[in-house]
């Protein structure tokens, strides 16, 4: 769904064939802000290139990716994404149940996990834990990195002093500070990952609009095998993920995420630090996910 400044803008930045195309779709109903995303479902922030959807979009994480990988063993970094997601799960079925057939964002969370090759014996145990799990509140920090970077650090605790406490420490250390408003440059949108083999941008960006998709981002997993990001309201997701389906697409995965409105660009030795920060905050058993909107300087 693309309003017709959305259309316009598509009209000067595409190639003539791709307009074309895009003439041939239905009228559109409505618009959101468009932004881009940082958004791997548990911590990692991808490298990410806008197709220039919209006219308003920015510019992707030019080898953000590379700095921020897991450092140390594969094993070690693997430990820590079923340790992720199992908080996710909890989280989850605190919100909604434990019936994923009842509950989609726990649906989405288990999407995520098999995507990852989870194994489904700790995707059991983990729903089995949440349901048995004592009371634990959700909260989200908002704070300042290096550079200026605007950070969300989602976290899920039974002793909130101790968590407030703990996170504090850990941006003191690395360059960082609490900051209120540091929300407001997320907005939170359906974000919808495909395999982006052998698709081009002409076809990612008709992909978009066919699909309903506010923005298409190119990124890349882990393996650096291309990926993109379709980004949505999160009123849409089930519907933009479903036609991307019927569009012949392979979903990689499909939830929620933190999306930045605008980025700070940070020069190698910000990106060092923010490097260091965000791994440590990762590293705190309490900290569920973090979200920044940062960007390599070009």
């Amino acid at each position: 769904m693309a309003a017709p400044a959305l259309l316009r803008s598509l009209r000067t930045l595409r190639p003539p064939a791709l307009a074309a195309v895009s003439g041939r779709l239905p009228a559109p109903d409505s618009v959101l802000p468009s932004a881009s995303c940082a958004p791997s479902p548990v911590w990692r922030t991808l490298l990410v290139r806008t197709l220039l959807l919209s006219a308003a979009s920015c510019a992707g994480h030019n080898k953000w990716s590379k700095v921020k990988n897991i450092k140390g063993p594969k094993d070690e970094a693997r430990g820590k994404m079923i340790m992720k997601f199992g908080m996710m799960i909890r989280i989850a079925v605190k919100e909604g149940g434990s019936n994923p057939d009842l509950n989609l964002h726990l649906a989405q969370i288990l999407e995520q996990c098999r995507s990852k090759n989870m194994p489904k014996a700790s995707v059991d145990a983990a729903i089995k834990s949440a349901e048995k799990a004592k009371p634990a509140t959700q909260h989200m920090f908002e704070a300042r990195g290096p550079g200026g970077c605007s950070l969300l650090i989602e976290v899920l605790t039974d002793n909130n002093s101790r968590t407030h406490q703990e996170v504090k420490r850990l941006l003191t250390k690395n360059g960082g500070m609490l900051s209120e408003g540091a929300r407001h440059n997320f907005s939170r949108r359906g974000v919808v990952l495909v395999s982006g083999q052998n698709v081009s941008t002409e076809r990612a960006l008709e992909l978009a609009i066919e699909a309903g998709a506010e923005d298409v981002l190119e990124t890349e997993d882990e393996e650096e095998k291309p990926l993109l990001q379709f980004i949505c309201d999160m009123t849409e997701l089930h519907k933009v993920r479903v036609s991307l389906e019927k569009l012949g697409m392979q979903i990689s995965s499909a939830g929620l995420e933190f999306v930045p409105h605008n980025h700070s660009s940070l020069d190698q030795e910000q990106l060092d630090a923010a490097s260091t920060l965000i791994e440590a905050l990762t590293d705190y058993p309490d900290v569920v996910r973090v979200w920044d909107n940062i960007q390599a300087h070009s």
